[in-house]
């Protein structure tokens, strides 16, 4: 099976090597990155999923980097140490530019803990394409959701620096949270689009 993020940079070298796309690409200039971060199993991939079905139903192309995948498909040689984080992260914001300027959405959602790597991750794009939200739950509920046991891991000593439990997750001083324990879902899904279309119009209303 081939991995999606891979065939759409096979398919964006393919048309650059035609010339046929151009700067903004097949969005015509609706690009942008949202960046979802929060702890493992808090619902970023359900929301990050929903939120790509929301904008293709618009007709909108849209990528999805998944973090689980991204290290399954791109970076697997990577630990979990503070450094190799942040050199996972740094090929995902690499990929994620490449297909923000070839004119796509790009949903990325990784647990990304550090503020700091999250600041470099932002520092590589304008603010009014740049989007991070932050997605909540309690350990407590990551652990029930968690059907691969990486929480159960991790408390019996099987996971070192895990996200949440033995490592820390940084939240940034401002800036947007859906908790994804008072709402279901689908509400939780309409939240974010909700926020997200309001901070495009903004942003649109910068340039009249």
């Amino acid at each position: 099976m081939s991995y999606p993020i891979t065939d759409y940079l096979k398919e964006i070298n393919e048309n650059s090597q035609k010339k046929s796309i151009s700067y903004n690409g097949p969005n015509e200039g609706d690009s942008f990155v949202l960046w979802l971060t929060g702890l493992p199993c808090s619902g970023k991939t359900t929301i990050a999923k929903g939120l790509k079905e929301y904008f293709e139903y618009r007709y909108l192309k849209v990528a999805h980097i998944d973090g689980d995948e991204f290290r399954k498909n791109i970076t697997p040689e990577l630990g979990f140490s503070k450094k190799d984080r942040f050199t996972n992260l740094m090929e995902a914001t690499n990929i994620a530019k490449t297909l923000f300027f070839n004119g796509l959405i790009v949903i990325c959602s990784f647990v990304s803990p550090y503020l700091e790597d999250r600041k470099k991750i932002q520092s590589n794009f304008y603010h009014d394409n740049f989007l991070e939200i932050r997605i909540d739950a309690s350990p407590e509920t990551c652990e029930k959701r968690d059907v691969k046991g990486m929480w159960k891991k991790a408390r019996d000593g099987e996971i070192k620096g895990f996200t949440g439990y033995d490592a820390p997750y940084e939240r940034s001083p401002v800036g947007f949270c859906i908790n994804t324990e008072v709402a279901d879902e689908q509400m939780t899904i309409e939240l974010a689009a909700d926020y997200i279309e309001n901070w495009r119009r903004k942003a649109g209303e910068m340039y009249v």
